[in-house]
Order: structure tokens, then C-alpha cells, then sequence
């Protein structure tokens, strides 16, 4: 990976913006291959106010949107060139499994990995952990869209 990926670049590839953003960096990107992504999770973020309070823990699906924004961001840099300026959409998941609570002060990794690739669909697979232990995991599709 020679590029940086800070949210800076992040947000030039997906059109998520605060508080919807749910990747800070990308600490390694291989086009066509793999990303690892990298998320901060703090008190500040606003679903904690609700879910729960007294015990904050990051809702599941947030888990999983943060890694579908990982795999789109590795999907966007292995597009072709006619697919350059297209929006990614996510399409489905498979083989959702959640094994342990995020609470603030986790570091989530996302590590995305491409196992099928077409025209216009990718199919990836998914691996959250927090200090090395495995938090979630899934199956994601995404479909490119038409150029704005």
C-alpha cells in the first residue's frame, strides 16, 4: 500500500459523513484483494446515548455497516476504469455472527476480504476483532452503481 488512507481519503471514496462514517483509517489495502480498516470507538458517538444506557455497547448492525464501508473503500480501489466516479451499494449479507460486546474505548480492525468478483457485483468476507478477539463476522455483497 503506498497511498494514505486517512479519513480525508476515506471520505473522497465513500459518500458517508459524520455520524454515519464508521472507519477512521485504512491501515492496509491490497486492490482486488484485502483492506484492514481501522475504527475508534468512543463515548461521543451518538446511538451510545441510547444503546444502552448505564451499559454502552455498539448496536451489531453498526458493526457490520462499519465493515460493509471497509469492503466498499477496498471495492472502489479494485474497480475498473469504467467503473471509476460509481457508487457502491451494499446488497446482502450472509453468515452474520456476532461473538463478543464493543464498548467505548475498543479499537475495532476490519479485515475485508474479496472472494468473488464481477462486472458489477463483489462478494467479500468479513472479520471484526477488538485486541485480537474476534467480535463479528459476515458474508457481504455490494453492486456497483451508474456514474453520477
Amino acid at each position: 500500500m503506498k497511498k494514505t488512507y486517512d479519513i480525508q481519503k476515506i471520505m473522497d471514496l465513500l459518500p458517508h459523513r459524520y455520524p454515519f462514517i464508521l472507519i477512521d483509517r485504512i491501515l492496509e489495502l491490497i486492490p482486488g484483494e484485502k483492506v484492514v480498516a481501522l475504527k475508534n470507538v468512543t463515548i461521543n458517538e451518538p446511538f451510545f446515548q441510547g444503546h444502552f444506557p448505564g451499559n454502552p455497547i455498539m448496536p451489531g448492525v453498526l458493526i457490520i455497516e462499519a465493515m460493509g464501508q471497509a469492503g466498499a473503500v477496498l471495492a472502489a480501489e479494485s474497480r475498473s476504469l469504467e467503473k471509476q466516479g460509481s457508487l457502491i451499494f451494499f446488497m446482502g449479507m450472509d453468515n452474520v455472527r456476532f461473538r463478543k460486546p464493543v464498548i467505548p474505548g475498543d479499537q475495532l480492525i476490519f479485515d475485508v476480504q474479496i472472494l468473488k468478483r464481477r462486472k458489477k457485483v463483489v462478494k467479500m468476507s468479513g472479520v471484526a476483532t477488538v485486541d485480537g478477539n474476534r467480535v463479528a463476522e459476515a458474508e457481504l455483497m455490494a453492486t456497483f452503481g451508474e456514474k453520477s
